[in-house]
C-alpha cells in the first residue's frame, strides 16, 4: 500500500511543471531545512560575543554546538520513524514549533546553563525537522518532478550552511546575538503556515510502531557523560572521583546501547553493517571529514575574532569563503561521482582539506587566509558530501535505508564529540581556559592535529580503492 497522499497529488500534471500548491510544498520544506542549517552554523561566530556577555570562556560554550549536535544525532532516526508512523505533516509542524519556542527561550537566556539547556532542546526540534523535510517532498511528488523538488530543498540547505556564519557575524556585531535566535521565529511560522495550508498528511502504512527510544537515550546519555568527563576533567582532576564515575557511566550507557540494539526489532543503528570493512572505512572517513568541518568552523571563528581581533562582521565575511568552497563542492559532488569513484573523490577531498588546514596555520595575510579557506571548503565538501553515495555502493539494496541512517548519525555524533575534545585539548595546550580562545599558537596547534585526521581518512580511502585501481591497470596492460 502506498503512503496516504492527497488526491490532487495523484492527478498532478506529470509534464514536469509545478503548480502553485507544488511550489508551496517545496517552499515549506526548503524553509524548514534553511532555518535548521542557518541556525546551526550561525552560532560559531557568536560564541565570543556570548562568552563576553555571560563572563565565561568561549571554550566552555562549546556545549552550545556539541549539545545541539548530540541531540540531533541521537534523535534523527527516531524523528524520521516517528514521522513515518504518526504522519510527516504532523511531526514537522511539531518540530518547527519546538524549534521556534526554544529559539525565543535561547534569546531570553540569562546564563550559560540556561542557554545550553535551551539549545539542546532546540536540537530535539531540529531532529524532527531535519530528516522529515525531504520526506515531505518525496511523499508528495510521486513522478519525475521528485528529483528537481528534492534538489531545490537541498539547495536551500546549502544556502543556509553558507549564510549561517555571515548572518551570525552581522547580527552579533550590529544588532545582538539574541536577535539571531529571534530571526528563526518568523521563518518557522511561515513554514508552519505553508505546511498546514498546502502539505497533505502522509505516512508509511507498513512502518512498525516500534521506536527505539531506549537506544536513543542510551547513546545520548553515554556520549554526554563521556563529553562531560572530557570537558571537566582538567578542572575536576583527571584521576578524581567525579571524572572517573562520569567516564564509567558513559561507557556503561554505551555498552547498554549495544545490548539494546542487538535485541531491538527496529534498531536505531543496525550493528551488523559494521561487519562490512569497506562500509566501515568510508563511514569513518566521512565522519572524520565532518569532524574537520566542525573544528575548523569553531576554531577559526575563535582565532579570527579573539586572536586576530576581527569584528564578528569581518570574520563572517571571511567565513563566506569557507562556505562557498563547501557549497560548490557539495553541489558538484554528485556530478563528479558519475565519472569517478566516490571513495576516490572523498580521498582527494580529504587530502585537500588536510593540506589546506596546514597552510591555514601558516598564512598571516587575511586575503590569503580567505583563499586557503576556499581550498579547505572544497576539500571538506567532497569529503563528507559523498559519504552516503560511497557507502550505498557497498551495502545490499534492501539495507540502503538503514545504512543511510547510520551514516548520518555517525557524521553528526562524531562532530559533537570532536568539538568537546578539541576545546579541552585547546585549554590544555594553552594552559588556561580563560585565555585559550585568544591563544593563536594553541589554536593553530589544534588545527594541525586536525589535519592529521583528514590525512588518516584519505589514506584509509586510498587503501580500499587500491585493489580496484590495480585491477584496472592490469586490464589496461593486458589490452595493450
Amino acid at each position: 500500500m502506498r503512503p496516504r497522499v492527497a488526491p490532487q497529488v495523484e492527478t498532478a500534471d506529470a509534464g514536469g511543471s509545478f503548480s502553485h500548491r507544488d511550489r508551496a510544498v517545496i517552499a515549506a520544506a526548503a524553509l524548514s531545512m534553511l532555518i535548521v542549517q542557518m541556525d546551526w552554523f550561525a552560532l560559531d561566530l557568536m560564541l565570543p560575543v556570548i562568552a563576553r556577555d555571560f563572563g565565561t570562556s568561549s571554550t566552555d560554550l562549546q556545549w552550545l554546538v556539541s549539545g545541539y549536535m548530540l541531540a540531533i544525532g541521537a534523535l534523527m532516526i527516531v524523528g524520521g520513524r516517528t514521522a513515518d508512523v504518526h504522519g510527516r505533516r504532523r511531526v514537522i509542524v511539531v518540530g518547527l514549533v519546538v524549534f521556534a519556542v526554544m529559539s525565543v527561550v535561547c534569546s531570553a537566556a540569562q546564563s550559560a546553563p540556561w542557554l545550553v539547556g535551551a539549545r539542546v532542546v532546540q536540537g530535539v526540534g531540529a531532529a524532527l525537522i531535519f530528516p522529515v523535510s525531504v520526506a515531505v517532498v518525496t511523499s508528495y511528488f510521486r513522478d519525475e518532478r521528485q528529483g528537481p523538488a528534492v534538489g531545490t530543498v537541498l539547495a536551500f540547505s546549502s544556502v543556509g550552511t553558507a549564510l549561517g556564519p555571515f548572518v551570525g557575524g552581522v547580527f552579533a556585531e550590529h544588532v545582538s546575538w539574541r536577535a539571531v535566535f529571534l530571526l528563526n521565529v518568523p521563518v518557522c511560522l511561515a513554514a508552519v503556515l505553508l505546511v498546514l495550508r498546502f502539505v497533505p498528511e502522509s505516512r508509511d502504512e507498513h512502518a512498525t510502531r516500534h521506536l527505539d527510544l531506549r537506544g536513543a537515550a542510551a547513546v545520548a546519555l553515554g556520549l554526554a557523560c563521556l563529553m562531560l568527563a572530557v570537558d571537566q576533567g582538567q578542572g575536576w582532576g583527571w584521576a578524581s572521583a567525579p571524572t572517573l564515575v562520569t567516564l564509567v557511566l558513559g561507557v556503561a550507557f554505551l555498552v547498554l546501547f549495544v545490548a539494546v540494539e542487538r535485541r531491538a526489532p527496529e534498531p536505531l543503528i543496525e550493528l551488523s553493517l559494521f561487519r562490512n570493512v569497506k562500509f566501515d572505512v568510508i563511514t569513518l572517513a566521512g565522519s572524520l571529514s565532518n569532524v574537520v568541518y566542525c573544528l575548523i568552523a569553531v576554531l577559526a571563528a575563535l582565532y579570527l575574532q579573539q586572536a586576530r581581533g576581527l569584528s564578528p562582521f569581518h570574520a563572517g565575511v571571511i567565513f563566506l569563503a569557507l562556505s562557498c568552497g563547501v557549497g560548490a563542492a557539495s553541489y558538484w559532488a554528485g556530478q563528479l561521482a558519475l565519472r569517478w569513484r566516490a571513495e576516490l573523490l572523498m580521498a582527494c577531498g580529504m587530502l585537500t582539506s588536510g593540506a589546506g588546514l596546514l597552510a591555514l596555520t601558516w598564512v598571516r595575510s587575511l586575503g590569503w587566509y580567505a583563499v586557503v579557506f576556499v581550498v579547505c571548503g572544497v576539500g571538506i565538501g567532497l569529503g563528507w558530501a559523498l559519504t552516503n553515495v560511497a557507502t550505498q555502493a557497498h551495502v545490499p539494496a534492501e539495507r540502503t535505508g538503514a545504512a543511510s541512517g547510520l551514516v548520518l548519525t555517525s557524521l553528526v555524533l562524531f562532530g559533537a564529540v570532536s568539538v568537546t575534545i578539541a576545546a579541552t585539548v585547546l585549554e590544555t595546550i594553552s594552559g588556561s581556559p580563560t585565555t585559550a580562545a585568544s591563544d593563536g599558537p594553541a589554536i593553530e596547534t589544534v588545527l594541525r592535529g586536525t589535519s592529521v585526521l583528514a590525512f588518516l581518512g584519505a589514506f584509509g580511502l586510498f587503501a580500499i580503492c587500491r585493489p580496484r585501481l590495480l585491477t584496472r591497470r592490469v586490464a589496461v596492460e593486458d589490452t595493450g
